[in-house]
């Protein structure tokens, strides 16, 4: 099976350490780790900022609480009295924003360069995180505008790196690279869902939101100084990998930037396949991420101390699995000459079903707290194999327009932001064990169907339609 001219022999002369590619990497791996600090702080902050959060952490848990002797939590900043729907409400709304800049962020990033959508993107909603006490005081709806605003600023991020990994990610090193950028949102859960439940016992829940304002600010300083939109216009990469990269991807990245083709990537079931994939892996990712700190707290009796911390377990092993995977993806297409599409559905199949079995055990659990915690972390921890499953297959399909089509993917996946927490927050009213199995049914139930209806419709090769500028068709291992 041929591939691609240059990626693998030249791999010897741009090795890996101290590189600009891997530069690049890290640093956006970085600004995911901000974005995502900035989007679940709130899951935490918001069980303090609530009137009746120290007598639910007291008493009301459907679990024994169970606590450790602590210093006394600290209450010296507002706390308010919204009832579940608002709280729904308010969870959801970051992505009202988020859905609208999905396409435009595609569009623009191919249109003008990524590096500037994806840092000011990511500013925006560091500048709305620093207001977040201040619009919380003024009443709910100014939180959820705030939050709708943060949104459109976030919204541009995935489109934007996809765009900018098009004429950064050699081939065979897609899983690897893409991996280690995408993960800093599992990171910045990882880190963001602890520290914040800390911040919020020691200091308060206004805090956590200046003290993560301030760590985006110091990644946008080094993001505008150390990273450029393609090899070509980068100032301190050297000559061999500027040459290994560009070599790699000739055959694949269409020349012109205008002309885009808009019918066959709205007919492409290969497209489909990853929208309805994307669609349902985010419906349980988005209803864990904005509401597990709520069930710790609410059914299985954790202070917001103890909350944050164990919120997080899920997201590090989810971090370390994507991570893994994206290795071994690239080694087994690279060594072991695997089809891309078959890895990419093996690892959607993994990473899909068996966080829907896991989901389902932990309702399962009733008060054995310990259980629940670690089917919701193994749930969570396979979710990562997905990271190099059907989440990067834009860019076997069609890497002169992966911006684009994640920004259309990424818009039907973040439906299940808006209404998830929503509708798992009027079906949890009384907040009962068997109310929240009914949750978790639903989101088991559409991870299997996301993981089915890819392996039946999913590709691993450039489309036609994606390479009409091409005169030699490149098949990717």
């Amino acid at each position: 099976m041929p591939i691609l001219s240059g990626s693998r022999n030249s791999s010897f002369s741009a090795p890996a350490c101290c590189s600009s590619r891997y530069g690049l990497a890290f640093l956006s791996c970085y600004g995911f780790f901000v974005a995502y600090a900035l989007r679940v702080n709130l899951s935490v902050a918001m069980v303090d900022m609530l009137k009746n959060s120290s007598s639910a952490n007291a008493s009301s848990s459907v679990c024994p609480h169970h606590s450790i002797p602590v210093p006394k939590h600290n209450h010296t900043a507002s706390v308010y009295d919204w009832d579940s729907e608002t709280q729904g409400w308010i969870l959801g709304s970051f992505f009202y924003g988020y859905i609208l800049t999905q396409i435009p962020g595609g569009y623009f990033a191919r249109k003008y360069g990524a590096k500037w959508l994806f840092g000011i993107g990511i500013l925006c909603t560091v500048i709305f995180t620093l207001l977040t006490p201040v619009a919380a005081d003024l009443g709910a709806g100014y939180l959820i505008a705030v939050r709708v605003l943060e949104g459109i600023g976030e919204g541009v991020s995935y489109p934007a790196m996809h765009a900018m990994w098009a004429s950064w990610a050699p081939p065979l090193e897609r899983s690897r690279l893409l991996t280690i950028s995408y993960t800093g949102a599992q990171l910045g859960t990882v880190v963001a869902l602890p520290l914040s439940g800390q911040i919020c016992f020691y200091l308060d829940w206004t805090y956590v939101f200046y003290i993560f304002g301030a760590v985006g600010l110091l990644w946008f300083f080094l993001w505008s100084c150390f990273v450029s939109n393609s090899p070509s216009s980068h100032k301190r990469i050297t000559e061999a990998e500027k040459t290994y990269i560009m070599a790699s991807l000739k055959n694949e990245l269409s020349p012109t930037t205008d002309y885009i083709p808009w019918t066959s990537i709205l007919k492409s079931s290969p497209l489909w396949a990853i929208v309805v994939a994307h669609f349902s892996y985010n419906w349980t990712f988005y209803t864990l991420l904005t509401l597990l700190p709520t069930y710790m707290n609410d059914i299985l009796g954790f202070s917001i101390q103890q909350n944050g911390m164990l919120s997080a377990l899920p997201y590090l092993g989810c971090w370390l699995l994507a991570l893994l995977g994206g290795q071994l993806a690239d080694l087994l297409r690279e060594r072991y000459l695997v089809p891309t599409v078959n890895v990419r559905k093996a690892f959607t199949i993994v990473g899909m079903v068996g966080p829907a079995v896991f989901l389902v055990a932990a309702g399962y659990t009733g008060c054995n707290y310990v259980l629940a915690v670690a089917f919701l972390s193994i749930s969570s921890s396979l979710g990562g194999i997905s990271a190099s499953g059907f989440n990067i297959n834009h860019l076997d399909i069609a890497p002169s327009y992966a911006g684009i089509l994640l920004g259309i993917t990424n818009s039907f996946a973040t439906i299940p932001g808006m209404v998830g927490p929503v509708i798992a927050r009027s079906l949890t009213k009384s907040n009962t064990i068997p109310e929240w199995q009914i949750v978790f049914y639903i989101s088991a139930a559409i991870n299997i169907f996301g993981a089915v209806f890819f392996t039946i419709f999913g590709k691993g090769t450039v489309q036609p339609w994606a390479r009409n500028h091409h005169r030699h068709l490149p098949v990717e291992v």
